[in-house]
């Protein structure tokens, strides 16, 4: 510590240790949304861009990212209705920038679940994943968090002045390869509150106005109007660059890419003949499709389906559904046609098990992802069996992951559009899942409650009587 020195004495020694002992970036990693990381496992498979597609939008933002193009703006922003793909491409220049180094952090928000919508971790979320590859940067943001646990709780914009401006400046940033990453920040419109948005926003504009974090910010969004307030302001506009990815008809050869790619697939699983399916099948598809990525892919899963006859029999379902949205001449709309094909899925659910699926779906909105599977199941008496069987009907647009109970079990939903579809009764009519369904249900749960309060005995038929509670809290949000 003293080269050459000797016969000293020290007096009342005090020694720091400034390794780390592992607490303050645990706390750090508890105020995060984790499962919006775009290796996280919450999300796998990721949505990603399929071979030879996108190709020209993928490019367009790596050459921002790496500085090899005119804009120079430190803000990217694109934007798009829902469906064509803005995730995908933000998926997969996260992975190529990760494999050049190129990647600070990511944040894919989706307001179907409760840990991957919360502006209060956005920033808490980029921190940790700075810390992750900077030695210097987390000792650093470890000791503060240590000294003032609650920094994690504060404001976003404290917590990008303590977590990321004062800690960015006590290192030197160009010698630890941090000048110039990328964040990536997806589906902000899926960030709850639109005026948490706007603030996100502005702060970030600030610190790229005014150089305070050497990081470039990739942001995608549908182009909701207070979104495109604040990216037109004067304060944002000068430092971001806008990209549009709208629906096209020009993007059909891709469409036709991806479908050709992904029935040869099943043709090989399952063990199909050639040719299978017609050419002209496939391109009735890419027709309905009409530039619509999310159409494609959901037509896909549906013909995947494992709780069905087999994808011959899948696709001649979709086939007769196009034929006959064709015969009424279709819609100019892509969304329009987007919700036809909603209306099919939900039509291929036996009568008897309808309403079951619509409160499965139901107390999951409401509760905006949080209810765990068990909870629901237990609200409507189903079995893990029954919840099963309810949820495979939808499995084209949801995911159930988990083999050991229904406590270790979780749902995901591919697209938030289906559950915004099923919630407007002017998309979905009589397959809304508020309005009267939502009335005759909460009719239903006050009975049933009212039954249980009632009664000295009788809980022991809960399958989870813990759970009960929430039951409660279920009722009165209805």
């Amino acid at each position: 510590m003293f080269q050459g020195a000797h016969h000293n004495v020290i007096h009342n020694p005090q020694f720091i240790d400034l390794s780390y002992s592992g607490t303050g970036l645990e706390a750090l990693l508890g105020k995060s949304m984790p499962n919006a990381f775009h290796d996280s496992s919450a999300r796998y498979p990721p949505p990603r861009c399929h071979l030879d597609t996108r190709k020209d939008y993928i490019a367009k933002v790596m050459d921002w990212a790496h500085g090899d193009s005119h804009l120079g703006e430190p803000i990217l922003w694109m934007y798009g209705p829902f469906g064509v793909g803005k995730s995908a491409v933000a998926q997969s220049c996260a992975e190529a920038l990760e494999i050049k180094h190129k990647l600070a952090a990511t944040l894919f928000f989706s307001r179907s679940f409760a840990d991957r919508d919360d502006p209060q971790r956005i920033f808490t979320s980029i921190a940790y994943q700075i810390a992750i590859q900077c030695d210097a940067f987390s000792r650093i943001i470890a000791a503060r968090i240590d000294r003032d646990p609650a920094l994690v709780t504060k404001t976003p914009s404290r917590q990008f002045e303590e977590l990321l401006v004062r800690p960015l400046h006590q290192i030197d940033t160009a010698a630890r390869e941090l000048d110039g990453l990328i964040v990536i920040i997806d589906g902000l419109d899926e960030c709850r509150g639109t005026s948490e948005q706007c603030e996100i926003i502005g702060i970030i504009a600030a610190s790229a106005r005014d150089r305070t974090t050497p990081f470039r910010w990739f942001i995608t969004s549908r182009p909701e109007a207070p979104i495109v307030r604040a990216m037109h302001s004067t304060a944002v506009f000068p430092t971001s660059f806008h990209l549009e990815l709208p629906v096209s008809r020009k993007i059909d050869h891709e469409i036709l890419i991806y479908l050709t790619d992904e029935f040869s697939k099943i043709r090989e699983h399952e063990g199909l003949p050639a040719p299978w399916p017609p050419e002209e099948v496939i391109a009735l598809l890419v027709e309905r499709t009409a530039g619509l990525w999310i159409y494609a892919t959901t037509i896909i899963r549906f013909i995947e389906d494992k709780n069905s006859f087999g994808p011959r029999d899948q696709l001649r379902i979709v086939y007769d559904f196009a034929i006959k949205v064709s015969a009424k001449g279709g819609s100019n709309n892509p969304l329009a046609e987007m919700d036809f094909f909603y209306v099919l899925i939900m039509e291929q659910i036996p009568l008897k098990i309808k309403s079951t699926v619509l409160k499965v779906l139901l107390i999951h909105s409401l509760h905006s992802g949080i209810f765990h599977p068990l909870r629901i199941a237990t609200i409507l008496h189903l079995s893990e069996e029954q919840f099963h069987r309810c949820c495979s009907y939808i499995q084209s647009v949801m995911k159930v992951e988990g083999s050991r109970g229904l406590r270790s079990m979780s749902m995901h939903f591919y697209h938030t559009s289906f559950l915004d579809f099923m919630k407007d009764p002017d998309r979905s009519n009589g397959l809304c899942m508020y309005g009267d369904f939502m009335m005759r249900y909460r009719r239903e749960l006050l009975e049933w409650l009212h039954m249980v309060c009632t009664l000295s005995t009788g809980i022991v038929f809960l399958p989870y009587r813990s759970t009960l509670p929430y039951t409660k809290k279920s009722v009165c949000s209805v």
